[in-house]
């Protein structure tokens, strides 16, 4: 019986949509199963944003991977298709934006039912922002205007996930509060420009393009607040 593949998951605090050197989607699609991989971009979060599609697609068409779009404003796959689609790619990458409306839009299409069975399968998940929120059991989002916990997401991830960690006001004194008092389960605090890898579940590595960002781990502490720890990162350097 073949064994069963491993499961890979990327938290990105960074990548085509803000950074101009590339270093964390080389190393992204350093870890894709095949060495010229499928990468099917969605950018639900975004309303299917066409700047940031083009983005994407400048980004990637020079790379050695097969690019590719999945629209759900103007959907185009029936559900067999879209099934076939998400399951023969080897990366999925998630865009930033809404992280509410993006798991609603998901689940009335199914994806998120595909997205698992595809992780299942060994494709890698990672995202961005929203895109790295909807991987855990909850998240810290500005999905409904102020900084607040959202108790959902599609569970792949153990645990919570708080991108911007080290760049938005409020982020850390809000998540560490949101993990304290029980609102989210312990997590994952993401400063811009890190990228943690987890295979199976268990985190297995941790890179930054900037030398002072890093991993926390946010865990529940004395006094109804979050208790933070650093992990070191490995610092990316040329491209990969």
């Amino acid at each position: 019986m073949a064994a069963n593949p491993t499961r890979r998951l990327a938290l990105l605090g960074g990548g085509f949509s803000t950074d101009d050197d590339g270093l964390l989607d080389d190393w992204t699609l350093g870890h894709a199963r095949v060495s010229r991989p499928k990468v099917c971009f969605v950018p639900t979060a975004s309303g299917d944003a066409p700047a940031y599609i083009e983005r994407f697609l400048t980004a990637f068409e020079p790379r050695a991977c097969e690019p590719s779009v999945l629209p759900l404003f103007q959907r185009e796959l029936d559900d067999d298709a879209l099934r076939a689609f998400l399951l023969s790619q080897d990366v999925v990458y998630v865009g930033g934006g809404n992280t509410a409306n993006l798991l609603a839009v998901w689940r009335a299409h199914g994806v998120d039912r595909l997205l698992r069975e595809a992780y299942d399968g060994g494709t890698l998940m990672c995202g961005i922002s929203a895109g790295a929120n909807c991987w855990g059991e909850g998240s810290h989002t500005d999905s409904f205007g102020p900084l607040t916990f959202l108790p959902d997401g599609l569970g792949l991830l153990a645990g919570s996930v708080c991108p911007h960690y080290d760049s938005e006001p409020g982020r850390r004194p809000s998540y560490r509060k949101a993990v304290g008092t029980g609102m989210l389960p312990a997590g994952w605090a993401v400063d811009d420009g890190v990228g943690a890898l987890f295979e199976d579940g268990l985190l297995t590595d941790t890179v930054t393009r900037v030398p002072e960002a890093v991993l926390y781990r946010v865990e529940p502490g004395d006094g109804g607040e979050g208790s933070e720890r650093a992990l070191a990162c490995r610092l990316l350097s040329g491209r990969t």
